[in-house]
């Protein structure tokens, strides 16, 4: 059931939202000044007067329901949340689709669990179906979204027991959608290296160390931006105007290429074409705004385009093949800003092919650990350090964990403080 209603409504979003976006792209260009402030000012003042809960980038507002109220989510953040987003994305907000797919079908689950008068247990199981198959109809790969479903919510923990029916609702969401028009991306690359050696291993080794950095500066940017808005003390209808209006200065010296979804720059990068090395941190800063200032949507869309445009200029600084690391920052910077390792790297052999598995594997799990305990959804729970060099102090939330690092508990360093203990007790021996 939850497969089957979330495809549908899935659908229904992508194949309006499609139509608004090509409708305002046949407007004059000039049509931009004032369909963008316009179309920022409904978003915000449709989130406010009606569904609060619908306001930035969806999958967020999810988790946080999951953790802290049993999977229970206002009904009206459906219509909501689908009119905001296509709203904001066809003016050219620089946002994504899954988070208001992820929504919609979660609310539409939660609806579902309160109408069949589900417990608390089993709602929440049911809002896991949701997120699984929000993402699988969405961007085409029911396996990578049957497991982000599992995987967003903890950092080290996974719900085992709602796989099966996160796996049944994900893959029968995407072939709902699929029937209902959908259409979606599909590259073989055959460009992967014959050899695997020990200098290819460390080459992916230093993209994802690469990747997890640029995750990094994505969320900070994220965070720091969303914090200017906060602590600006004017009304949300003239932060509205003032966001927009930053994105119209920034479009007029840097271009239109940083509005809407990008998903033409992602394909073309995705295809190892050459891109602006800084494409990344400006997708990245209009992204920031619009979801800062009142505009709805998602965050993966701008995550693939800030990781496929990275892959390019990662390629351009160490002399690398611009098909094969595209790819790879398409799904490496998703793993380090959702903390989903595994999810990205089932996406990269759904989306390029099952040869690529090991070294999409690689670069994942490196961004992942890379990036530390940061997560551009911060009701995420952290249950396990990613490593025993952060210490964890208690089993929070990412906002409020308090981590530290402490290196003497690397084995390396442990190894080498031990060789010098007995190197200069043997001197002090043979001294005496």
């Amino acid at each position: 059931m939850a497969g089957v209603a979330v495809g549908y409504l899935t659908a229904f979003f992508i194949l309006n939202l499609e139509f608004a976006v090509n409708y305002v792209a046949s407007l004059p260009p000039s049509f931009i000044l004032f369909l963008l402030p316009l179309g920022i000012l409904v978003s915000t003042l449709s989130i406010a007067f009606f569904a609060p809960d619908a306001r930035g980038h969806g999958t967020e507002k999810v988790i946080e329901s999951i953790h802290q109220r049993d999977g229970w989510i206002d009904v009206k953040v459906i219509p909501v949340k689908l009119f905001t987003t296509i709203v904001t994305l066809a003016v050219g907000g620089s946002a994504g689709k899954e988070g208001p797919a992820a929504q919609i079908g979660a609310g539409m689950t939660s609806f579902l669990a309160q109408y069949l008068g589900f417990n608390s247990i089993d709602r929440k199981k049911l809002v896991v179906c949701g997120i699984s198959a929000g993402f699988s109809a969405v961007f085409g790969t029911p396996v990578a979204g049957a497991i982000f479903g599992l995987e967003v919510l903890y950092i080290g923990q996974i719900y085992y027991d709602v796989m099966l029916p996160s796996f049944i609702s994900g893959i029968v969401s995407y072939h709902v959608a699929h029937h209902m028009g959908l259409k979606y991306m599909s590259f073989t690359l055959s460009c992967l290296p014959g050899v695997f050696d020990t200098a290819s291993y460390l080459i992916y080794v230093l993209a994802g160390a690469f990747f997890g950095i640029v995750a990094l500066i994505h969320m900070e940017t994220l965070f720091m931006t969303e914090k200017f808005f906060q602590r600006i003390k004017i009304n949300f209808v003239f932060k509205a105007i003032l966001g927009s209006g930053a994105l119209l200065l920034l479009a007029s010296i840097l271009g239109r290429r940083y509005l809407g979804l990008g998903t033409d720059i992602i394909e073309g990068a995705l295809k190892g074409e050459s891109v602006p090395y800084l494409d990344f941190l400006w997708k990245s800063i209009f992204t920031s705004i619009t979801l800062s200032c009142g505009g709805s949507g998602g965050i993966v869309t701008p995550i693939f385009f800030i990781g496929a445009t990275s892959g390019i200029t990662f390629a351009g600084l160490f002399g690398q093949n611009a098909m094969l690391f595209g790819p790879l920052g398409f799904v490496a910077v998703l793993a380090a800003c959702a903390n989903t390792p595994i999810a990205a790297t089932i996406m990269a052999i759904e989306l390029f092919g099952s040869k690529v598995a090991a070294i999409a594997a690689i670069t994942c799990i490196t961004a992942f650990f890379v990036s530390g305990h940061r997560s551009v959804y911060p009701s995420q729970i952290l249950a396990r350090p990613k490593s025993p060099v952060l210490k964890l102090e208690e089993q929070v939330s990412v906002d409020r964990a308090s981590t530290k690092a402490d290196l003497l508990d690397l084995r390396m360093v442990s190894f080498f403080s031990r060789m010098i203990h007995l190197i200069r007790k043997f001197f002090h021996s043979y001294k005496g």
